[in-house]
């Protein structure tokens, strides 16, 4: 049987409630608000991140794509002002000259061919570049909603911890000269039993879990010692019994 001093009982109810108090921090910080914003931005970024290196893959493919158009063409250019200089110039035979003359107009339709290449891979490419400018700004934009977010989760997370700091100090002078063997068996009480080790006989209801005892249990309870620890006969938890109200 586990005994202490009534009063260090009764005192036993403070340091639950400040327990209780930080408990209740704890689990605020774990549900903050933002912390739900920033799973859905978090979300949010990946599908544009993954639609952004996607933009970025087209963009730069299409560029490729265009400075080996532009080559072609540049090279059907440079071999059709060749052969019209040698025709300018008038030297060889009529039938060399008739052969450029024919090459010359072949390169003019290769030019026309590859400049249409050219062209549908330009529209092609400025189309993608306005995407991956849309997709961008997004992006950016969605990274500075992400940044102000984590700025107020941890201002919050800041206002937390000097609550639960100065709940802390609060519990360290409310514990201290309690009994020991209470002390104790609470801690024990308070990590199996979700984080409630005592509450107060009222009536005859525990307060810890809002159960009716049974009026025998009360009565074993009201008549023992007043320096005897008793439990709650529904959840085991330490039953606090407070002074009776003074009656007018």
């Amino acid at each position: 049987m586990t005994t202490a001093p009534a009063a260090d009982q009764r005192r036993l109810l403070d340091v639950q409630a400040l327990d209780t108090r930080l408990d209740q921090i704890a689990h605020k910080k774990r549900t903050l608000p933002e912390l739900a914003r920033l799973v859905e931005l978090a979300s949010q970024v990946t599908d544009l991140h993954t639609a952004l290196v996607t933009s970025q893959t087209a963009v730069s493919d299409l560029q490729r794509e265009l400075r080996k158009a532009e080559a072609d063409v540049e090279q059907v250019r440079v071999r059709a002002a060749r052969d019209q200089s040698r025709l300018d110039s008038g030297q060889g035979s009529p039938k060399d000259l008739q052969a450029l003359q024919s090459e010359l107009v072949a390169l003019g339709r290769r030019q026309a061919e590859l400049e249409e290449v050219e062209l549908d891979v330009m529209e092609r490419l400025e189309a993608h570049e306005t995407a991956l400018a849309e997709v961008t700004t997004a992006h950016e934009s969605l990274a500075q909603k992400r940044a102000a977010v984590e700025a107020e989760r941890d201002a919050a997370y800041a206002a937390l911890d000097a609550d639960a700091e100065s709940v802390r100090a609060e519990r360290a002078a409310a514990v201290e000269g309690l009994d020991a063997g209470l002390v104790t068996l609470y801690e024990r009480l308070r990590a199996q039993l979700g984080g409630k080790g005592a509450g107060a006989l009222r009536g005859r209801r525990c307060e810890s879990c809002r159960l009716e005892l049974n009026p025998l249990d009360v009565e074993a309870i009201v008549k023992a010692p007043q320096d005897q620890v008793v439990r709650c006969e529904e959840c085991g938890r330490i039953l606090v019994r407070l002074p009776e109200p003074a009656r007018g």
